[in-house]
C-alpha cells in the first residue's frame, strides 16, 4: 500500500502563495503521494498555471461549523470512538483554556473531519503555516496516531503565541522555515535540530527569459503584493508624490486586498491618481508580463503593530529573475537576498523620504540599475533554485513516515 501525505493549507489554490504550489509540484515530481486538505475555499478568480498542473486531489474542510454541520457531528462521532480522540481532546482543552476564542473550536472540528476523511494510507500530514493549519493538522496527527511537520513562513511565526509555538515544535515530526530569520528564532524554542532553513527559491526552468528593457517612456514603477498594512502601500503613495515635477514616472500594482479603496482614495488626494494603474489580482503570466514593463520593482514591507510582517517575499526573487532592480526595506529576512548597495537598494522600514530617494537615485541612473539587477540575479541563481529546498522538504517527509 503506498503511503500517503496529507498536504494541510489554510486556503488552496491561492494567486498570493505561488512558492507552496511551486512545492507541491515538486514533490509531486519527486514522486510523493498527496492529497490537498484545505481550511478555506478559494477566493481568487484566476489560477496559476502552477497550480493547474497539480493532479493531486483538493478536499474543503468545513470552513465553519454552521456551514456543514452534519458533516462535523458524523466526524467527532466517529473519531471519539479511538484512544486517539480523547488524547486530541486534552490537548485541545489546554490551548482552549489559553486561547479562548470560537476559531480554536473551529480548528478542532476541522481535525476531525480531516482525521476520519483521510484515506487510510495517509500516514502523515504535512501543513503550511504555524498558526492555524498547523493546529488543525496537530490535533487531526493525534487523533489518527500519526507524526505531522509544518512549513512556518512570516505572519504564522510573528502573531502565534510563544508558548503555543514551544508545543507544536515539540511534537511535530520537523518544522522548516523560509529564512534564516524566522528559522533561529523556532529554533531556539524547541529541540536541537528540530526546525531548519529551508528556502523556497525559484524554479527558473519555468519563468520566462529576463526581458530587454529599451528604456522608452516614463520611467515605470511596479509592486507585487496584497494591499495590507505590512506591505507598506500608504508609504509608496506618499513617497510618489514627492518626486520632482519634472519627473516623468507611472507606478502599476498588481494584487488585491482590503485597503485598495483606502488607497485609491489617498492617491487621489495626493493628486497622483491619473499615474497610476490598479490591476488588481492578476495570475502569475500577467506579472512577469509588467515586469517586462517596468523599470524598477519597489516593496516598502514593514511590521505592524501585531507583530505581522514579511519574511522573504517570494515577487522579490520573482523580480530578481527578470533582471529587475529592487528597492525595499531592511527588516525579517530580506536583507538574506538583497544587499543595500551592492544587489539593490534598502532603506529603513517607515521612512518614506529614504524610500523617495531611493526611488528617485535609480531612476537617475539606468547603469546603477543594471548592475544591481545583474548581481542580485547572481544571488538568485546561486543560492535560491527551487530544487535544494523541494528535496529537503521531500527526504524529511519521506523519513517522517519511515
Amino acid at each position: 500500500m503506498t503511503k500517503r501525505v496529507g498536504i494541510v493549507v489554510k486556503g488552496y489554490p491561492r494567486l498570493s502563495e505561488t512558492f507552496i504550489a511551486q512545492e507541491l509540484l515538486g514533490l509531486q515530481e519527486r514522486g510523493i503521494v498527496f492529497d490537498i486538505w484545505s481550511l478555506r475555499h478559494p477566493t481568487d478568480k484566476v489560477v496559476h498555471p502552477v497550480n493547474e498542473a497539480i493532479e493531486a486531489p483538493v478536499r474543503y474542510l468545513p470552513e465553519y461549523v454552521r456551514q456543514e454541520p452534519g458533516r462535523v457531528v458524523r466526524a467527532l462521532g466517529k473519531a471519539a470512538r479511538t484512544r486517539g480522540f480523547w488524547q486530541a481532546a486534552g490537548v485541545w482543552l489546554r490551548d482552549l483554556v489559553r486561547a479562548r476564542d470560537a476559531n480554536r473550536v473551529r480548528r478542532f472540528a476541522q481535525a476531525a473531519v480531516l482525521a476520519t476523511e483521510a484515506p487510510e494510507e495517509t500516514g502523515f500530514l504535512y501543513a503550511h503555516f504555524l498558526h492555524t493549519p498547523s493546529s488543525v493538522a496537530r490535533y487531526a496527527a493525534i487523533m489518527r496516531g500519526m507524526p505531522w511537520g509544518f512549513s512556518a513562513h512570516a505572519k504564522d511565526i510573528w502573531t502565534t503565541a510563544e508558548w503555543e509555538k514551544r508545543e507544536k515544535i515539540e511534537d511535530a515530526a520537523f518544522g522548516v522555515t523560509c529564512t534564516r530569520y524566522g528559522a533561529e528564532h523556532l529554533a531556539a524554542l524547541g529541540p536541537e535540530g528540530r526546525v531548519a532553513l529551508v528556502y523556497h527559491g525559484l524554479d527558473l526552468s519555468r519563468l520566462p527569459d529576463p526581458p530587454v528593457r529599451d528604456g522608452a517612456g516614463p520611467f515605470t514603477i511596479l509592486s507585487v503584493g496584497r494591499l495590507v498594512e505590512k506591505k507598506g502601500y500608504d508609504l509608496v503613495l506618499d513617497a510618489l508624490a514627492t518626486l520632482p515635477e519634472d519627473m516623468e514616472w507611472r507606478f502599476i500594482h498588481i494584487g488585491g486586498g482590503g485597503l485598495s479603496r483606502e488607497l485609491e482614495n489617498r492617491a487621489e488626494t495626493l493628486g497622483i491618481a491619473g499615474r497610476i494603474d490598479w490591476r488588481g489580482a492578476q495570475a502569475r503570466d500577467a506579472v512577469f508580463a509588467a515586469m517586462a514593463e517596468a523599470d524598477l520593482f519597489v516593496l516598502p514591507s514593514r511590521i505592524t503593530a501585531s507583530g505581522d510582517r514579511d519574511g522573504l517575499p517570494n515577487v522579490l526573487m520573482e523580480a530578481a529573475s527578470q533582471n529587475l532592480p529592487v528597492v525595499s526595506t531592511a527588516i525579517s529576512a530580506i536583507p538574506e537576498f538583497v544587499e543595500d548597495g551592492v544587489s539593490g537598494r534598502l532603506v529603513p522600514a517607515e521612512d518614506k523620504n529614504a524610500l523617495r530617494g531611493a526611488i528617485e537615485e535609480m531612476a537617475a541612473s539606468p547603469e546603477q540599475r543594471a548592475i544591481f539587477a545583474d548581481r542580485l540575479r547572481e544571488r538568485l541563481v546561486a543560492d535560491f533554485g527551487a530544487k535544494a529546498g523541494i528535496e529537503a522538504v521531500a527526504a524529511r517527509i519521506e523519513a517522517a513516515m519511515g
